[in-house]
């Protein structure tokens, strides 16, 4: 119960910030894995942005609600962002369709953004299993 109050106040807040922030401006993501198999024994999907990374306040980073696990910054300074893969793939996903994944955070200057990227799921059982 206590998780399922948090989760909501969790989106709340994403959305109040993502529709009433003026001061918002829009990332580019690439999401990995790109093709999502709902089988598969993966651990973590992978956001990188082209935000610096020393700008990014983690603790606002969210995938469509799911919050940030780890993070890090990548080879030229921007922001990864790693949120487990057993969380994303409990989001209401349609299967055999492109859904769309939306990341949003804040960074140290008051600025929100946001960035999407469109992903395809599938629920494929892997060969040898």
């Amino acid at each position: 119960m206590k998780r399922n109050i948090f989760k909501g106040l969790v989106i709340l807040g994403i959305i109040l910030m993502a529709a009433g922030t003026a001061n918002a401006y829009e990332i580019l993501i690439d999401v990995s894995p790109n093709v999502l198999n709902l089988q598969s024994s993966g651990t973590v999907v992978t956001v990188h942005t082209n935000v610096d990374y020393n700008t990014v306040i983690a603790s606002s980073v969210f995938l469509n609600g799911v919050p940030i696990t780890f993070y890090k910054s990548d080879d030229r300074g921007y922001f990864v962002a790693k949120f487990a893969m057993n969380d994303v793939k409990g989001l209401p996903l349609v299967i055999g369709e492109f859904n769309t994944l939306l990341l949003l955070g804040a960074t140290d200057d008051g600025l929100s953004f946001t960035g999407t990227q469109d992903i395809k799921v599938i629920n494929i059982m892997p060969k040898g299993r």
